[in-house]
């Protein structure tokens, strides 16, 4: 794969982002901006006045028509019922084995209307997922051509209502259409960072003008654009997991201490047998968070230890740009084993670094 981005699919902000400065990389099959001024300005800004990210990697799948509802509640693991129109709601895709597919938010757009937005390395199983429990009466087309532009931090409510003010009128996990230069744009109240803010969903054809006038817009409120680092930096604060590191096809939302988004009493959908039986016979490990002591980092795939005894690995870790100091999701074994204030000690690179078990978020943020 070149660094130049060959063989990956391009955001319709690409020359946006080389304009600005952007150091692109490759993230999800996508050829995406990583950072600006750096990725600790970027984090720093948002968590203090505002940022704007180019999320257009995310999938975007309209689920529409009489079974449509149906369709959702047998492929996800929320209860879609319980989504008024205008309204989200977080859940998952599971395979029949219980694991996670993919961990994506539905809005519901209209009556028999839905808007399901996956993360960009599963939009097509995803759609397989969907496809599979359609019928007849239910279509399921993929929107690849709508970009999205997230804009968070304090100040995004001043920010956004100078560009879209219909966007002020949204409670947290809810969205809707809006017109915007004559055409559709979904706006969403949503985020991936723990900061109050928007997800501006245009076509592609809108999406350059509407960047620039986010940037305009945000000249004097302190706003910076920021990459894909800071995305990560700020998520992992939350103690919100990324798919493919820390929650997989191999790990089940009980393992993923996700349960809160899976609706047992809705009826049936893919996954749930195996859930129950997983219940029934114990959960063998639980995501935890770890907040290190000392000066160590953890990253991806180093070693938890209790003394001489391996029972964990770290799943994405990193340096606290708020806190100034480490901190990790984790798989801990077995289940019930650890308590929040347990001790462990992180391997990294040789060295043992002493660590506290928590419950996320590591910051007290809230994007409500």
């Amino acid at each position: 794969m070149s660094e130049s981005g060959e063989d990956l699919q391009r955001t319709p902000l690409e020359a946006e982002h080389v304009a600005l400065g952007a150091r692109m990389g490759p993230f999800g099959g996508w050829y995406l901006p990583i950072e600006y001024a750096g990725t600790l300005a970027e984090h720093e800004a948002v968590r203090e006045r505002a940022g704007v990210f180019d999320v257009s990697h995310l999938g975007k799948v309209i689920v529409h028509g009489a079974g449509a509802l149906a369709c959702l509640q047998r492929a996800l693991t929320n209860d879609v019922a319980a989504i008024q129109v205008g309204g989200a709601g977080y859940g998952m895709a599971l395979n029949a084995r219980g694991g996670i597919v993919d961990d994506l938010i539905t809005y519901r757009l209209g009556e028999d209307r839905y808007l399901v937005v996956p993360n960009a390395a599963n939009v097509e199983a995803v759609e397989e997922v969907l496809a599979s429990h359609a019928g007849g009466d239910a279509g399921v087309v993929p929107r690849p051509d709508l970009c999205t532009i997230a804009v968070q931090g304090p100040r995004a409510f001043d920010l956004v209502g100078r560009v879209v003010p219909e966007a002020l009128e949204l409670e947290y996990m809810h969205g809707h259409e809006v017109a915007y230069q004559g055409k559709p744009v979904v706006v969403a109240r949503s985020g991936y960072t723990g900061e109050r803010g928007f997800e501006l969903m245009p076509p592609a054809d809108l999406a350059p003008g509407l960047w620039r006038s986010v940037l305009e817009a945000g000249e004097d409120l302190g706003l910076a654009p920021c990459g894909l680092g800071a995305r990560d930096t700020l998520r992992l604060e939350m103690g919100y997991p990324l798919h493919g590191n820390d929650i997989s096809q191999q790990r089940t939302p009980l393992e993923a201490g996700l349960t809160w988004a899976v609706a047992f009493d809705k009826g049936d959908f893919t996954g749930r047998d195996a859930l129950l039986r997983q219940r029934e016979e114990g959960v063998p490990a639980r995501l935890w968070g770890l907040r290190m002591e000392g000066k160590l980092i953890p990253r991806s795939h180093y070693g938890v230890f209790v003394g001489d005894e391996h029972v964990g690995e770290v799943t994405s870790g990193t340096f606290s740009p708020t806190l100034r100091i480490g901190v990790a999701l984790a798989y801990l074994t077995p289940r019930d084993r650890f308590s929040a204030g347990d001790r462990v000690e992180v391997d990294v690179r040789g060295r043992r670094g002493d660590a506290v078990v928590v419950h996320p978020p590591f910051v007290d943020r809230s994007p409500k």
